[in-house]
């Protein structure tokens, strides 16, 4: 295992989140981190879609360890803002978080996520 997959998977194993919903560190590269979650119907909304809460909790991460990837090593990444556009329900029995760094500075790293759903 990488330094890098190292740093960004004892990170992971710490958040209780993604532990209490059932979330996988899938990949870890420079710039790109993969988060995997099953469908769960603890996890839907009203109308059987995961509920966006989910989605943007594994969107949020995966982008955040996308960052760190890109951080000097003794440095810690938090999100200082983010936006999500809902473009579909999300319907699937399994989720893919892909986050990618897209622009990054000395205290600011700007990323990109989107949510792949699988059946």
């Amino acid at each position: 295992m990488s330094d890098l997959h190292t740093r960004v998977a004892n990170s992971f194993a710490a958040q209780g989140l993604m532990a209490t919903i059932g979330a996988r560190l899938a990949m870890v590269s420079e710039g790109e981190v993969h988060i995997e979650l099953p469908f769960s119907g603890a996890l839907s909304q009203q109308h059987g879609y995961l509920h966006a809460g989910a989605t943007t909790s594994i969107v949020d991460s995966a982008c955040g360890y996308a960052a760190l990837t890109k951080a000097p090593p003794g440095f810690e990444v938090v999100t200082a803002e983010f936006k999500m556009n809902l473009l579909r329900p999300a319907l699937g029995t399994h989720y893919l978080a892909v986050g990618r760094a897209v622009s990054s500075g000395k205290l600011l790293t700007v990323c990109t996520g989107e949510l792949r759903a699988f059946t």
